[in-house]
């Protein structure tokens, strides 16, 4: 454990405007306490206080909210050279003795004493890394953005005259989004139906602005991975977005120990349902969705194009194995190559 390797341990409990530190002992005995501000005087402060009251130079601080109210603290501290573990907040449960910012901390440093010396969870990276986790955001609100947009345009053209359902019918192409924009009002038509055409081509514009903005979100992940990591590209059905998800998920080295911590941050690590004589395992519908979306993303470009899938598949359903249960066992193999090849081009 972690209390059998340190000299203390800093807990942290984190806010807007102020932070609340304590020193614990490995016993679980409080050494000192501090609050400080949430800016570069107030990192500066909390140094000084950790070099004038640590016992010993082996110090870890546990830290809540490293990419949220933290991560200025956190920096700072990692700046120094300092171990940082990145915790969760006390659930309900643990503050027997109250809510408060000092019994917090407290709770945040005891709870890094217990934990595995060789699995400390890190914060996640910043950098380029950081920079993919940006894009990866936008592209999410672009996305939803569109799709709302899509469904209202679509819900006009299907309550309007003939033409208009005409329009709602097919896909909505570029093409089809241009000839929309270019529509021009008829004569004599009502307050109704001139307010409808021109809401119409606002929104058709609009698609067409998101898709532009899609198209240079994907551009600009597709020349980040190129140099961070070309080889994942390389891989069959990966692309842009699902190799940015990849990467800003697993963050960088020694935050998963293993390929196995990578499939269950993925969720498609394996889970038992078996009963009697049925012996199997089921979907996991917990972990990092978005790195499962990506996990499946490739899945399907593999189960349709790649022939090694293909003959894994066919062997697979010889064997009596459903659909769904190939699918789980298909990301699992994803989830580890994967991991593999990140390990492989981003060590350095």
């Amino acid at each position: 454990m972690l209390a059998e390797v340190v000299d203390a341990a800093i807990g942290a409990d984190t806010h807007r405007d102020t932070h609340a530190l304590e020193m614990t002992a490995p016993t679980g005995v409080s050494i000192a306490t501090i609050s400080i501000s949430n800016d570069e005087r107030g990192f500066a402060d909390a140094l000084a206080w950790i070099v004038e009251h640590a016992p010993g130079p082996r110090v870890v601080v546990a830290l809540e909210g490293t990419r949220s109210y933290g991560i200025g603290l956190c920096r700072a501290l990692q700046a120094a050279g300092l171990t940082v573990v990145e915790i969760e907040r006390p659930r309900r449960s643990e503050r027997r003795r109250g809510k408060s910012d000092p019994i917090d901390a407290h709770l945040a440093a005891v709870h890094a004493l217990r934990l595995h010396a060789d699995r400390l969870p890190t914060p996640r990276a910043d950098g380029d890394r950081e920079a993919l986790r940006i894009l990866l955001g936008a592209r999410r609100e672009l996305t939803t953005t569109k799709t709302r947009t899509i469904n209202r345009l679509r819900a006009l053209l299907l309550t309007g005259n003939d033409d208009d359902r005409a329009l709602a019918r097919g896909a909505l192409s570029l093409n089809r989004l241009a000839a929309i924009a270019r529509r021009r009002g008829r004569p004599h038509e009502t307050r109704e139906q001139a307010i409808r055409r021109a809401e119409i081509r606002r929104l058709a514009l609009s698609i067409r602005d998101d898709d532009r903005q899609l198209a240079d979100n994907k551009r600009q992940l597709a020349d980040l991975l190129t140099h961070m990591a070309p080889q994942l590209l390389a891989k069959h059905g990966v692309g842009p977005v699902s190799a940015a998800q990849a990467i800003v998920s697993w963050s960088h080295p020694g935050r998963c120990r293993n390929d196995a911590a990578y499939a269950a941050l993925a969720g498609a690590s394996p889970i038992p349902a078996s009963s009697g004589r049925v012996v199997r395992h089921r979907l996991n519908r917990g972990g990092d969705r978005q790195l499962n979306r990506a996990l499946y993303d490739i899945l399907l470009t593999r189960w349709r194009a790649c022939p090694r899938t293909r003959e894994y598949i066919a062997r697979r359903r010889a064997e009596g194995k459903s659909d769904t249960e190939i699918r789980r066992c298909l990301k699992r193999y994803i989830a580890r190559e994967l991991y593999r090849c990140l390990n492989t081009a981003m060590a350095t």
